[in-house]
């Protein structure tokens, strides 16, 4: 819906330019007014302009709702179970559009290095669990915890990274770059 916006005033605004100075149905912004398109569209471009911070909180309270959802190898669904990556893939998707990699090590290459003490609600983290670096992924959720989906016979559950078992373990945080507005309206009207 947000993507549909930039296409919206962009057609709005042509309207208005087309229409003719003495226009028979009255004043553009007048007509939208009264069919209460100027205040839903303000709230469209209201939340179109969401702050990273806003996006993290959303994309974390959707990473909650699987809490639950049973680990399966290679899932990457709610109705069939989530294995680490896929769970991580499939929150980002559902909640900001964006489509990572599909393996952890991936993910971790398609995304920012940060520091641990950078860490904000949203970010990755990364463990070394198989005895190779970045073989298991979370999404950070604030106050030392992530969310993941950890191992065959388990649910997606919270852990606290700072745990001696997740600690040692640990092998870097991500952040992932969304698109600005301005990048994401330019992809729409190509």
């Amino acid at each position: 819906m947000v993507r549909c916006i930039p296409a919206l005033v962009l057609v709005l605004s042509s309207a208005a330019h087309a229409a003719p100075a003495h226009d028979t149905y009255g004043d553009l912004d007048t007509l939208l007014a009264d069919k209460g398109l100027i205040t839903r569209l303000g709230d469209q471009l209201q939340q179109a302009r969401l702050s990273v911070s806003d996006q993290a909180s959303g994309l974390v309270i959707n990473a909650m709702a699987f809490l639950g959802v049973p680990y399966k190898w290679g899932g990457s669904s709610f109705e069939t179970g989530f294995d680490c990556s896929g769970f991580v893939r499939a929150v980002y998707e559902q909640s900001v559009g964006k489509v990572l990699p599909r393996r952890s090590d991936e993910q971790a290459a398609a995304t920012q290095m940060i520091d641990r003490n950078e860490l904000k609600p949203g970010d990755l983290v990364f463990f070394n669990t198989m005895r190779r670096t970045f073989s298991h992924v979370g999404i950070y959720v604030g106050e030392g915890r992530f969310i993941h989906s950890p191992r065959a016979g388990a649910h997606v559950r919270l852990e606290d990274m700072r745990l001696s078992y997740w600690n040692s373990r640990f092998n870097g945080a991500r952040r992932v770059l969304l698109d600005t507005p301005s990048e994401s309206s330019a992809s729409v009207m190509r």
